[in-house]
């Protein structure tokens, strides 16, 4: 499987943005979606996750409320929608995806086996 994010950039506190993650060389529906992002000097650390079918989430507190996982199967797409922003959400965003599962919602990036190349997001102050 071949992860592509995309949609990062730079946006003001309070601002909105879209990541999306759109895979290839196999279906998503498979698999379990995770997002993780990386602060500069800081470790990866989990942002939120969807099942198989979308119909359970799971979602780091920092970011409950503010973030919403989605996912398209026909489309081989998943989604983080990021409204309020904050200058702490900046980083760069990881999807990725765990084979092992459909149903379980890990939040350890050990977990995931198949990871796309990240996508930037800044936001100012």
């Amino acid at each position: 499987v071949q992860l592509q994010a995309s949609g990062g950039g730079l946006v003001q506190a309070g601002g909105s943005l879209r990541l999306s993650c759109a895979a290839s060389g196999r279906t998503l529906s498979r698999y379990t979606m995770g997002w993780f992002r990386q602060a500069p000097g800081k470790e990866r650390e989990f942002v939120a996750a969807i099942i198989w079918s979308g119909g359970r989430t799971s979602y780091a507190d920092s970011v409950k409320g503010r973030f919403t996982i989605s996912r398209d199967n026909a489309k081989n797409t998943v989604y983080l929608q990021m409204n309020s922003l904050k200058p702490e959400d900046t980083a760069v965003y990881y999807c990725a995806a765990d084979r092992s599962t459909q149903k379980l919602l890990h939040r350890l990036d050990r977990e995931y086996d198949y990871w796309g190349q990240g996508t930037l997001v800044t936001v100012s102050s």
